[in-house]
């Protein structure tokens, strides 16, 4: 079966694209507002996108009568923010600052989440959380009306130390983060998947 996608298709591209680029992984945002209120907010369209420099990308599409959400505001006013990788036991608070709180409350707050304050950039990342990675905006690209590709310079990862088999050399004990992704419908995740390895090929290797 065939889709394509028009103007006049949104909501079955967002089905569709939802259900079947999956498992997605999870940017727990923190970021503040230029009043002061610490927000956070989960997103799935997110990932790493480059290492010279550092980058992430975050999709953020506006709230439904299109004025810009929270977390796209106050990182095009702040310039920063904070990546919060979300584990299991974390899923239910992640879940709860999913909430169409007014602009004026802290999820962070809400939820009752503990915070560290962050030492490259004025977000705070949340303490249980078992990796933080500390951005400044570098871009923001418009994509729609009311859709933004938020990109960030990663200046610091925190990863909690139960989750490093060598620190010194960058050696991160993985499955022990325990990270949940986002899958497909308006409440499904997945949690600890089953794994395998492949060794990468290299050509020259293939050659008579």
């Amino acid at each position: 079966m065939r889709y394509d996608l028009t103007p006049d298709t949104r909501a079955l591209g967002y089905k569709l694209l939802t259900a079947t680029v999956t498992p997605r992984p999870i940017a727990w945002v923190t970021s503040v507002s230029s009043g002061g209120i610490v927000n956070a907010a989960p997103y799935s369209f997110f990932n790493v996108m480059g290492d010279a420099p550092p980058v992430v990308a975050l999709g953020i599409m506006g709230k439904p009568d299109g004025a810009p959400k929270d977390t796209a505001r106050n990182i095009r006013e702040t310039r920063d923010f904070v990546v919060n990788l979300v584990s299991r036991d974390l899923a239910e608070a992640m879940n709860l600052t999913c909430i169409d709180a007014p602009a004026e409350v802290s999820e962070v707050e809400l939820a009752g989440l503990e915070t560290l304050p962050g030492v490259h950039v004025a977000a705070p990342r949340i303490a249980p959380a078992p990796v933080s990675i500390e951005c400044v905006l570098q871009q923001v690209v418009d994509t729609g009306p009311a859709q933004h590709l938020i990109i960030g310079e990663v200046k610091a990862i925190h990863i909690a130390d139960a989750c490093l088999l060598n620190p010194e050399r960058g050696h991160v004990d993985t499955p022990a983060l325990g990270l949940i992704a986002r899958m497909h419908g308006a409440g499904w995740y997945a949690h600890a998947p089953q794994m395998f390895e492949l060794e990468r090929p290299v050509y020259a290797d293939r050659q008579d």
